[in-house]
């Protein structure tokens, strides 16, 4: 494909993906009212204080698969993510109406994943470089595929809970994924017909398309949110379209730029997972301490929060573009950067002991009351 006629595709897929999300949004906002799929603030881990429609994701679904329809980004693969990503969001939707348990809905995300794998997307990569086998040793491959696809589950179902768990702040989730997706795309782009990217890039424009046009209904203050459908859709697109990739077959450095793109929910997600264990807690138990609720307890607001989230997640792919074009020492001095920061944001602050609180608490009163006096005597002067 001639790079000129690359780029119009692109162009037409993001906004076809745009422009749908858009008119479908409003349409989604009426069906959850009618169908009463309202998020109310029940508890102090929500963020919003008035209840808001959470049926939005339909309007990224239906936005980024009619962009997907195109010609130039159909192929088998490509079709059979779609397939997955109607089951993921429908899943999602299923949540959101009925509450489903969270084994129930991680079970559902785990046949999903097996399903794909089972319908020939698979990460591949690993097994040929740690299960290293003489030709025609066949015992050695049963072991090869056996983790290759315990590879492949666990990447799908991780990443798509990764960017669920960042669907926590209006805005967050669609465009840290919109940014993520851009990045990916680029990549692909970068390595256009060369290495078969031509239809992994047309669907990443159009995942990120679909973010683009909801995503005026979702910033803060938002009109309504995606749900865990449209946030396990995403997550699932994203994951599928990272395996899908010919790059990641090219070369091992090649398999680390998916998880540099997707480094933030990742780190988040891991961090999580840390902090439930050293708690003793279900690692699946929802709580405050995600990278967003950091930057909100440290008194940014929701969309200073959002912005700086996103400026990490846009250095992080700007990393693996750099890392795309075997750019070692820049893309390592970046994400040495990128993950600094993201340290900073959730180390959370040691409670001072009873001696130091005690000492603030006289330091503020000797202060409060010199202040009185200052004012007292002025007042006094003024009498006087």
């Amino acid at each position: 494909m001639e790079e000129g006629l690359y780029i119009k595709y692109i162009v037409e897929v993001f906004f076809i993906a745009a422009a749908v999300a858009a008119i479908v949004a409003p349409i989604s906002i009426k069906l959850a009212h009618k169908l009463d799929i309202i998020d109310r603030p029940r508890d102090d881990r929500r963020i919003h204080e008035r209840p808001i429609p959470r049926f939005g994701g339909l309007s990224i679904m239906v936005g980024s698969m009619a962009a997907m329809l195109i010609p130039a980004g159909m192929n088998s693969k490509i079709q059979t993510a779609m397939i997955g990503g109607i089951l993921m969001y429908l899943l999602g939707a299923m949540d959101d109406i009925k509450n489903l348990k969270p084994l129930a809905k991680f079970a559902g995300q785990t046949a999903i994943a097996t399903l794909m794998y089972a319908m020939g997307i698979r990460i591949t990569f690993m097994s040929k470089y740690i299960f290293a086998m003489p030709a025609g040793v066949n015992a050695k491959m049963i072991l090869s595929d056996t983790f290759s696809f315990f590879i492949t589950v666990l990447w799908i179902v991780g990443i798509t809970n990764a960017v669920n768990l960042m669907d926590g702040m209006d805005g967050l989730a669609a465009g840290s994924t919109m940014i993520m997706a851009m990045s990916m795309a680029y990549v692909a782009y970068i390595h256009g017909v060369r290495l078969g990217m031509v239809p992994v890039c047309i669907a990443l424009v159009a995942v990120a398309g679909g973010c683009a046009g909801f995503l005026p209904f979702n910033f803060y203050p938002a009109k309504t949110f995606m749900g865990d459908g449209g946030a396990l859709y995403l997550g699932y697109m994203i994951a599928v379209l990272s395996v899908i990739s010919p790059l990641k077959r090219a070369t091992f450095v090649g398999a680390i730029i998916p998880m540099l793109a997707l480094a933030v929910p990742i780190f988040d997600t891991a961090f999580a997972m840390l902090r439930r264990i050293a708690r003793h807690e279900s690692i699946m138990k929802a709580d405050k301490g995600h990278l967003h609720h950091h930057l909100l307890a440290a008194g940014f607001g929701q969309r200073r929060s959002v912005f700086i989230i996103y400026g990490i997640v846009g250095i992080m792919g700007v990393v693996s573009i750099l890392l795309s074009r075997e750019l070692y020492i820049d893309a390592t001095l970046l994400a040495a950067y990128a993950f600094l920061y993201l340290l900073i944001i959730v180390i959370p602050k040691r409670s001072l002991d009873k001696k130091t609180d005690k000492k603030i608490a006289n330091a503020q009163k000797a202060q409060n009351t010199e202040h009185i006096t200052e004012e007292e005597a002025k007042n006094v002067k003024n009498v006087e």
